[in-house]
């Protein structure tokens, strides 16, 4: 039986999510609240599989549809999408919460909020939840699957049996956290790196290298916890037993909140490409991002 998922707000973040439900063979139906997007969609959707390689095929099971009530009907999930506001998402999974069947689960792809904070004492609150994906999640198949305290289990489960389906990377959260995982661990890095530039100690060109062609290198093959687990001849507990409290010393000198300075944003507005450029470096990262995820499937293929 083919999935029926609905695509509320149709963005970037839309759009990639509708590449991805798209080749996994779901039927999507499509709706964004502003009559523009709505008609320029096919052509935005077509443009975004030209980018990333994909099989345009994969778009002709796609609707647009002209309200909310339509978009909803039949859909075994709901990927919403709209802006990071929290009246705008109040106000719209009330009304969600009001059309969709009771089945149907309802899932955020927030980046901020958690699902308790515009889900609160609707009826089907267990029902929701925040299913946040990485930036663009057509390549990068990560999504983190956040719960509120009244989100069901069931629903989890199912959340979980989906995103694996479609070929994304479920990472079960048993809570809500502020930032969720990622965007905490972003934010860490972060940090350090706008002091390290800032102090001088090292140049923005400098700092990206050193992840792109060093951590970051690593990082894609494996997670930290895997990548310690092989940096000792004993595993991770060897590793933390040497290097703990070497790691330990560096993490408390590390740089927090108060790195994100006007200073900061000055280097890196001085040595990064202006904002005129941003369209043409994101199509080349997209492009770039997808040829990385299909080399590493096929690597993943070989080695099983």
């Amino acid at each position: 039986m083919t999935r029926t998922i609905a695509v509320i707000g149709c963005g970037l973040i839309g759009r990639a999510w509708t590449i991805v439900f798209a080749r996994a063979g779901c039927d999507l139906q499509l709706w964004d609240p502003i009559p523009e997007v709505r008609a320029a969609l096919p052509d935005l959707l077509a443009e975004t599989c030209r980018i990333s390689g994909d099989d345009p095929g994969a778009l002709s099971r796609f609707r647009v549809l002209d309200t909310l009530e339509e978009a909803l009907a039949g859909a075994e999930w709901v990927q919403e999408n709209g802006p990071e506001q929290i009246a705008v998402k109040r106000d719209l999974y009330a009304r969600m919460d009001r059309v969709a069947a009771p089945e149907t689960i309802l899932a955020s792809s927030s980046s901020a909020l958690v699902a308790s904070s515009f889900a609160g004492d609707l009826a089907g609150r267990g029902r929701i939840l925040v299913a946040h994906p990485v930036n663009p999640p057509h390549v990068v198949p990560v999504v983190e699957l956040c719960p509120s305290p009244d989100t069901r289990p069931e629903i989890m489960d199912r959340a979980e049996a989906l995103m694996r389906d479609v070929a994304q990377v479920p990472v079960r959260m048993t809570r809500e956290i502020d930032g969720f995982v990622l965007n905490r661990l972003q934010a860490v890095v972060l940090a350090e790196a706008l002091s390290l530039i800032e102090q001088g100690i090292v140049t923005p060109q400098g700092l990206d290298d050193t992840i792109c062609h060093g951590l970051g290198r690593r990082w894609t093959l494996m997670g930290p916890m895997a990548t310690i687990n092989l940096n000792a001849p004993g595993g991770v507990a060897d590793y933390l037993e040497r290097y703990g409290p070497t790691m330990a010393r560096l993490a408390d000198g590390a740089a927090r909140g108060e790195a994100f300075t006007p200073g900061a944003a000055r280097i890196l507005a001085e040595a990064m490409p202006g904002p005129e450029q941003v369209p043409s470096l994101s199509r080349s990262r997209d492009r770039r991002l997808a040829a990385l995820s299909r080399y590493l499937k096929q690597s993943q293929n070989k080695d099983h």
